[in-house]
């Protein structure tokens, strides 16, 4: 197969269109910063539900029981293509899940696509489906029946997501339902009234030869008038080589244009496999961060405005091996950053395909600058104590929780990382834990939702059954629990 060649020497985006955005990036953030984000109710616009990716709800009332066969408590359900690994996005009436198109919401489009399928909050109707044709250079770069592994941000009536074409793309909230074309991008190929309309397209897989491995996965984040994202730049079908180890693996995007500000690449040629987690963004100590998470290992920290580097941090003891099929000790980054305190909480693992192996969990202090992987722990957990893992860290009442891959939920102490309880599923977890009413909800391959009571003391309340795997992470707004599993999206919602 071809790959693409060394992207030319001294390629720079930076310009006076992005020197322009960068100074007005400054103005308005300097005057508007917000602090991290708590529990917050109402829509859940993007990953995470905050730019801080701290999956806590401050919704109540929400079902802690639930059977989709008697329909108790299942105020509608909704079908979604055959595999599905996008988490459900709630925003203005609308409800967003990335998956594949297998299951043929529109009957004339066939074959193997990515989408983004919207649907009506209150019914689980049908709008419209944005579409993406597979890359041709097929499963290196865009792995069959995956779909859209992304999470949309939205914000007012854009939605911004990264396709498995390899795109950040701008779509317009409302799609084609308002019968107007908007923005610049005139090229869709799907422009019925149940198609989704794109306002613009930054194409990183030709514009930057980024070379995502296997599939692009990042959910962005944004701040002011920026958009932060990875790229997923990774190795060759050998997994030995990277074909364009000087392309970018993050970026720094004007949201009103698709205009790079910024772009960073640390971690280049030494990237392990793929670059799929997603970043973070939040104001720590006064400054504001955009956190990234590299292919190599090492988490980095950039000053938002400027892409100027505050820190990185080593997630791999220093004797660790990288062996290729997940036998070595050494990991690289699935799970997205997510701040808090002050602090940001991450753990590594690697391409579930490897199975299980020892991980690691960490407290970092972002307050610190240069190479904190020393002066920056917190605290640590690792080995024996807990497994490579996919999932995000969620922080509730100075109470830490997170899975691994072989199918533990940790409780730990935020302070400390002491452990409170662990609970078995019995069964391997991908998605993260979400807090919500009091209750701990978290997914499983196995296709349960497990319940439990949020708190020091271990008590479970629930195992509900979806009838299918549940890859994804539950999500709460507006008093309504939404879940995705490989093809369905059920709206959960407590009986009056």
């Amino acid at each position: 197969m071809q790959t693409k060649k060394k992207r030319a020497a001294g390629f720079n985006p930076r310009g006076i269109t992005a020197l322009i955005t960068l100074l007005s990036f400054i103005l308005v953030t300097s005057s508007q910063a917000e602090p991290l984000s708590k529990a917050h109710r109402g829509d859940w616009t993007m990953w995470g539900g905050t730019p801080d990716r701290n999956m806590v709800s401050g919704e109540t009332g929400i079902a802690e029981k639930w059977d989709i066969k008697s329909g108790l408590n299942i105020k509608w359900k909704s079908k979604l293509g055959s595999q599905t690994y996008g988490n459900p996005i709630v925003a203005q009436g609308k409800v967003l899940v990335g998956t594949n198109n297998r299951g043929y919401l529109r009957p004339n489009i066939k074959g193997d696509k990515g989408v983004i399928v919207c649907v009506e909050e209150k019914t689980g109707k049908f709008l419209w489906q944005l579409t993406h044709d597979k890359l041709p250079t097929g499963r290196v770069n865009d792995w069959p029946e995956q779909g859209i592994c992304s999470a949309p941000w939205v914000e007012g009536d854009r939605i911004y997501y990264v396709s498995n074409r390899c795109e950040l793309v701008c779509a317009d909230l409302n799609g084609f339902l308002d019968g107007e074309n908007d923005g610049p991008y005139k090229d869709e190929k799907y422009t019925e009234k149940q198609d989704g309309d794109i306002i613009w397209i930054l194409d990183m897989f030709e514009e930057l030869e980024v070379f995502p491995h296997n599939l692009a996965t990042s959910s962005p984040v944004g701040a002011g008038n920026l958009i932060f994202v990875s790229t997923s730049n990774g190795v060759d079908e050998g997994h030995l080589n990277m074909p364009v180890p000087d392309a970018p693996d993050f970026l720094a995007v004007d949201k009103r244009t698709g205009k790079i500000v910024w772009e960073a690449g640390h971690p280049a040629d030494k990237v392990l496999h793929g670059q799929w987690s997603s970043p973070a963004y939040g104001v720590i100590d006064g400054t504001a961060q955009a956190i990234f998470t590299g292919g190599d290992g090492w988490c980095y920290s950039y000053e938002a405005t400027t892409g100027k580097l505050l820190w990185k941090f080593n997630l791999n003891p220093q004797d660790s091996k990288w062996i290729l099929g997940g036998r070595g000790t050494k990991n690289n980054i699935i799970a997205t950053p997510v701040i808090q305190d002050n602090k940001v909480l991450l753990a590594v693992g690697q391409d579930p395909e490897h199975g299980e192996g020892p991980g690691h969990f960490f407290s970092i202090d972002a307050t610190k600058r240069g190479d904190i992987t020393k002066t920056g722990l917190v605290w640590h957990i690792g080995g024996d104590d807990f497994h490579r893992t996919m999932s995000s860290a969620t922080v509730a009442d100075g109470l830490v929780y997170n899975a691994d891959l072989s199918g533990f939920l940790y409780c730990l102490d935020e302070k400390t990382g002491k452990e409170y309880w662990k609970y078995d599923t019995m069964s391997a977890i991908w998605g993260s834990a979400l807090v919500v009413d009091g209750k701990v909800f978290l997914g499983t391959e196995d296709g349960e939702v497990i319940v439990l009571k949020h708190g020091k003391e271990l008590k479970k309340i629930a195992v509900n059954d979806t009838g299918n795997s549940v890859y994804t992470t539950p999500v709460a707004a507006n008093g309504v629990l939404y879940i995705s599993n490989r093809n369905t999206l059920y709206a959960i919602e407590k009986t009056k």
